[in-house]
Parts: C-alpha cells; structure tokens; sequence
C-alpha cells in the first residue's frame, strides 16, 4: 500500500521535496497550495502526483503532511489541522527556519509533529525553481515535539532519506540559537555593512564601485528576502540579541588592539581567524544558502569567458552565476563561477585544470 504525503505550499522548498519524494516508488504525493495557478503549474510539471480541491480532502489521506510554508503561515495551519480529520497514525512535520514557536504550538496538537529545516536554498524561488538535488549534502535538522515517538522520527528519517540530506536530530531550542549564531546573525551584519556603505558614499560617491568586488561577496547574503528575515529576526529575537551582545563585546576587544596599535597581537588576532575559518568544511552545505565558488585566474583577452562557458557546457556543469572581480586585492582570481553543489565545483576544476593552463582555485 502507498503511503500518501501532502506538501502545503508549493515553493522552492515544497516543490524541492515532492520532486525529491518521487524518488520513493510507493509514495503518492499531494500537493495544495494557496495559490491555485501555481498549485496547477505544479501539477502540470509533474512535480506532484496529484492537486486536492480542498485541504481538509487530502489530509484526510495523508500518512505525513509537510507544512512547507512560512513560519507564519504554519501557525496558522496548524491551528486550522485541528479541525481536519486526520488519521491516527499521522505525522505533521514542516520546513521552517525557527523551531522554538512551532514546537510550543506542535505540543499542544496533540498529534505526532517532528519539525523539520532543511538548511537549502537557490538564487531563485517559486515552484519553477525547484530541484529535486536541492537538499543533497545539506543539512536538515528534526526536533521532535512530546507526542512524536522513536518509531515516528524513524519513519520520517525513512521517508526523507532519498532526499540525500544530512539528517540530525535537535531539541529545538538548539537549533535556533545555533542558527541565531550561523545564519540569522551574520544576516543582520551584513545588512548593516551595506547601511554604512550607503552613509558612506553620499560623502563618497566612489565608494560604490570600488565594493564590486569583495565587499559585495561578503555582503551577498543582505540581497535575502526582506519579509522573510523580518519574520525570522523576529521569532528568533532572543537568541539574536544575545549574539549582538556578544558582538558588541568582540569589537570592543577589536577596538582595544587597535587603540594598543601593537602589530604582533594585531597580526595574531588575523592569524587566529584565517586558521579557524580555513578548517571550516567545504565539501557540505551549512546553515545559510551557499554556492559553491571557483575563481579562474586568467588573461583579460576577448573571448576568454565564452572558452570558459563553453567548457563547462559541453560536459553538462550547470552554473548559478559568473561574475568578474574588478577590486579583490586578497585573491588573484578575477573570474568568479558559482557552482549548486561541491560536485559540480570540483568537476569544473578539474575541466579547467585538465582542459587550459589557467589556475583554479577554491578560497
């Protein structure tokens, strides 16, 4: 007998899921979203295997429902679930980025609910951005509530596992103080990086080119969704202050070795950081939305990036983005090539590698 899975909300992460799900031979996969053009569009892709009228229908059938929608959203779902007819061995799981509201509403359901964050993202969104790879080697944390048994993780575990994520287990509020640490907080520094870059440069117009290059690498993450990081920056709120107290005291310290201007403790503090950040790995995804990049040093002739492209190409290496640094005095490279996945880094490194003699590096 199949088992049945609803996906509410059709996104970039829902759409991600079914697609990955379909991997399952005996997994029938409903999808509803709010929006019924897309909920169609999903349907006509083949993204899901069937398109309910009404949510309370299709979660009467459902074996797992996978709430794929904001954290808002989800509340308010949740809140509604309780008046659906659902089966007995059912279990409510769901994709958001804070856990600590969702597993305070989850045990008082009364039902089994084992939240759920994949940590996977893409440069695009909406259901025509969703991959059915999106999730492999990325990290896809569960925190089960009172009422979810061993035996209801494990069959969640069972069910997730084609997606090729790296599935943990946490109580939920680890889960959001380390994403507090790792991914909501340097939101919020990078957004302020590029507030200070805007004062600057009604002083200093050119201020703005020369942030092309690393400045606009490190900034990347500041292009996020607005609402969504509203919404995140105020579930997590706690434990986000709590690391800009911290903050606040790492720069003091900062200030207090530039005012001593010593050069060997200024140079130890750099050294310290470099060494921490380079054994950091780079073959999974982490917390934020990574790409994974490839810098190509190489000559400023005509044609050169067409070569390049056309390489990748011609052995089927899917690229995100391309971008020259036109300002990074701390790396050589000056063409940049944004990869999904560390797989499809590495078999362009050894395309270019084996195929020009310009160097590829990863930094």
């Amino acid at each position: 007998m199949k088992a049945h899975v609803l996906i509410i909300g059709l996104g970039l992460i829902g759409g991600s899921l079914a697609k990955s799900l379909q991997r399952h031979e005996e997994v029938l996969i409903a999808g509803y979203d709010a929006d019924p053009m897309t909920q169609r569009k999903a349907y006509k892709m083949g993204i899901i295997h069937s398109a309910p009228p009404t949510l309370e229908s299709a979660a009467r059938d459902a074996d797992v429902i996978i709430f794929a929608t904001p954290v808002g959203a989800t509340l308010k779902l949740m809140e509604q679930s309780r008046y659906w007819e659902l089966k007995d061995s059912v279990i409510l799981t769901d994709t958001g980025s804070t856990k600590l509201q969702i597993m305070e509403a989850a045990n008082l359901l009364g039902k089994p609910f084992i939240g759920g964050h994949p940590m996977a993202g893409s440069h695009k969104s909406g259901v025509e951005a969703a991959k059915d790879l999106l999730f492999e080697n990325a990290f896809y944390i569960l925190t089960p509530s009172q009422q979810a048994s061993e035996a209801d993780v494990a069959k969640l575990k069972s069910l997730l596992a084609v997606t090729k994520a790296k599935l943990e287990v946490l109580p939920a509020e680890k889960h959001d103080y380390l994403t507090a640490i790792v991914s909501h907080f340097p939101h919020l520094i990078a957004a302020s990086l590029v507030h200070q870059l805007d004062k600057e440069e009604k002083e200093n117009p050119f201020v703005r080119q020369l942030a092309a290059g690393g400045f606009r690498d490190t900034t990347r993450i500041a292009s996020s969704n607005p609402e969504m990081w509203r919404d995140i920056t105020t579930q997590n709120n706690t434990m986000i202050i709590q690391q800009l107290d911290n903050w606040m005291a790492e720069m003091n310290r900062l200030k207090n070795l530039l005012e001593a201007n010593e050069p060997d403790s200024i140079q130890q503090y750099f050294r310290q950081a470099k060494e921490v950040r380079d054994e950091l790995p780079i073959a999974v995804s982490g917390a934020l939305y990574s790409v994974f990049d490839l810098h190509i040093d190489i000559p400023d002739v005509p044609g050169i990036i067409s070569e390049l492209t056309g390489y990748l190409a011609e052995e089927n290496i899917s690229i995100v983005n391309i971008r020259i640094l036109e300002t990074r005095e701390d790396v050589f490279g000056i063409l940049v090539i944004s990869f999904q996945t560390p797989e499809d880094r590495e078999r362009a490194k050894k395309c270019f590698d084996r195929r020009t003699s310009y160097d590829s590096y990863i930094s």
